[in-house]
């Protein structure tokens, strides 16, 4: 069958590009064209360069800090930097066949840490050696449009490609960014995955949000505590960096949350006038959470007051405080041991033989160290 349908190709990405900053940065109204379809964030950055007086030819300085500064930035971010490392080396081994590599900056766009650099050309290298290393100033006001910067000012994950950077000098650049956010719920930094005269990769998006949430994760079990909550949703089986965290203190205050459990719980938890109690968040005693705890209990299902249930796996806090007040012993090797298997159990919905398994022991394996783990007396 004949069809009279005309195909219409999809201008290219670097042409739509060209477009935009032909319209929005030079000003030309593209004599009643259409606006080039560009991310409206990107925009507006580009239009707070302008409104700086900075122009795309200007010259970009990427000297770092200030030694005193620089120590000053390190023993501030020292915390960020630990969670960090874990997930800066994983990035590094996901990235290990592209030219992409992670950087990892505080709130104000500094670089505290970054990951390996692939293997570049002489050129490509001296480009990313501009960018990765700590002390370097990478904030919008410094260095212009990046997915930093953007990233730091609408606090959302981002992608940015090569002439969406605001400088030339830029241009051969493309990065995927996202936010990062502490216990208590303010923006600590970015998780930064650039590559340099490197193809378009914007799945890159959802490695840097996710990165980006396991390390808020690790900011919160690193958070010194008295109770740690474990959440999801009963019958569904979620990973880490799905799973809600809610520190609470010896009282029942809640001193720390990720991002999943602000959500799962709606509400703003920690930016409430006075302290936000358990109680007010689950109905149930607080006793009953300790006991939890105490009892090494592989999950509870809590009630909100909303009428919803949460699944929890409540922990004594992981890097101090008790319920009596007293500095919390070091987990032992069994306590280590004990938490994978409950955890697993726990991810199987309570099927022994499934999580099994999933570890690659035996069932009775399984059996023997959970009554192991229930006999252990509490720290």
């Amino acid at each position: 069958m004949l069809t009279s349908a005309i195909q219409t190709e999809r201008p290219e990405r670097g042409a739509l590009i060209a477009q935009a900053r032909r319209q929005w940065i030079e000003g030309d109204d593209g004599a009643g064209r259409l606006p080039a379809p560009i991310e409206p964030w990107i925009t507006r950055s580009w239009q707070r360069c302008l409104g700086a007086g900075r122009r795309p030819h200007d010259s970009v300085d990427f000297d770092p800090v200030s030694r005193a500064r620089l120590r000053e930035v390190r023993d501030r971010n020292h915390r960020l930097v630990e969670a960090a490392q874990p997930v800066m080396a994983h990035l590094s081994r996901t990235l290990a066949d592209t030219r992409y590599f992670p950087i990892l900056t505080d709130a104000q766009g500094l670089v505290v840490d970054v990951g390996t650099l692939p293997d570049l050309t002489q050129s490509d290298e001296r480009r990313a050696l501009d960018l990765a290393r700590v002390g370097v100033d990478l904030s919008e006001s410094r260095v212009g449009t990046t997915a930093i910067g953007a990233a730091l000012a609408e606090q959302q994950p981002v992608w940015l490609h090569r002439g969406e950077h605001f400088f030339d000098v830029t241009s051969v650049y493309s990065c995927a960014g996202a936010p990062l956010f502490g216990p208590q719920g303010e923006c600590v930094g970015m998780l930064d995955l650039t590559g340099v005269n490197e193809q378009e990769r914007p799945e890159l998006v959802h490695l840097a949000a996710m990165s980006a949430r396991s390390i808020e994760n690790a900011l919160v079990q690193q958070h010194r505590c008295a109770l740690l909550l474990h959440l999801a949703w009963p019958g569904y089986s979620v990973g880490p960096e799905a799973m809600g965290l809610v520190a609470l203190d010896a009282e029942g205050h809640v001193t720390g949350t990720n991002a999943c459990a602000r959500q799962m719980l709606h509400r703003p938890l920690l930016r409430e006038p006075g302290p936000l109690h358990a109680s007010d968040l689950f109905a149930v005693p607080l006793n009953m959470l300790f006991d939890a705890a105490r009892r090494d209990d592989v999950a509870i299902e809590v009630p909100l007051w909303s009428g919803l249930r949460v699944r929890a796996r409540v922990q004594r806090g992981g890097r101090a405080v008790t319920d009596d007040g007293e500095q919390a012993a070091r987990p032992s090797l069994r306590e280590v041991e004990g938490e994978m298997i409950r955890r697993a159990v726990d991810d199987a919905m309570g099927n022994v033989a499934e999580a099994a398994r999933a570890l690659g022991i035996s069932r009775a394996t399984v059996y023997r160290k959970l009554w192991q783990a229930r006999r252990q007396p509490p720290g």
